[in-house]
């Protein structure tokens, strides 16, 4: 018994060695102790290290290094429970162009690992092409839940631009797809949006599509914060 837990201690010795090793030959991804960037490969370890790098403004912004442009800025305050406190300004999301919007670091971080793991997969799968710009309708906006049975009480995460509205795609060779148009239009541009939302419930906590109600009926609502609704 003695002997087995003295070789365990020197394995886990030996492991520990090998990932803290500056020279390391453990992959990023693969490796527990590093932080998350956006163009690390997938593994069991991304969504801890995801929700590692949004504890703070400053370990987000080294998580987008190289995936996204974006500007950090003063937080906002706002009254009535609005504002946004790690806030930027995003542009730019890997191979794609964003129209300049204020948001949540989260929210710029998500929509960065959501490009280059989700959005530009299926591109290349169904089309052959690269995803050039994502549309938007917006980020922060200090209003309460719309529904359709009229105004919640409760505030929209739009207050704290914790979610952000995606309406379409434009691909590189000048394609456009938009959910108003094309969510049950051409096959092969419903499938991409499809499988855009898939991948999009892989990366935001609450992901709303046409599906869910009218509401969502020409964009995807996507959210930093929730209990895993993919709808």
């Amino acid at each position: 018994m003695a002997f087995a837990f003295i070789i365990l201690s020197g394995l886990v010795y030996v492991g520990w060695q090998l990932l803290t090793l500056p020279s390391s030959p453990v992959p990023r991804g693969w490796n527990p102790l590093l932080p998350l960037q956006v163009q690390d490969e997938l593994t069991p370890f991304t969504k801890m290290k995801l929700a590692r790098a949004e504890s703070s403004l400053d370990s987000c912004l080294a998580a987008l290094d190289g995936g996204a442009e974006v500007t950090a800025m003063s937080p906002l305050e706002a009254s009535g429970g609005c504002g946004i406190e790690d806030r930027v300004t995003l542009s730019t999301v890997g191979k794609s162009r964003i129209d300049p919007l204020q948001t949540s670091c989260a929210i710029a971080l998500r929509i960065a690992l959501w490009e280059r793991h989700g959005l530009q997969p299926a591109a290349d799968e169904i089309f052959g092409e690269t995803v050039g710009v994502l549309r938007q309708i917006g980020s922060y906006n200090c209003r309460a839940i719309r529904t359709p049975n009229g105004t919640s009480s409760r505030l929209s995460t739009h207050a704290t631009a914790e979610a952000i509205d995606i309406t379409g795609f434009d691909l590189s060779d000048g394609m456009q797809i938009r959910l108003i148009s094309d969510w049950d239009g051409d096959p092969q541009k419903s499938a991409f949006l499809r499988a855009a939302r898939e991948s999009a419930c892989a990366w935001f906590a609450t992901t709303l599509s046409p599906e869910y109600n009218s509401l969502h009926a020409d964009h995807f609502h996507l959210q930093s914060r929730g209990w895993g609704a993919c709808r």
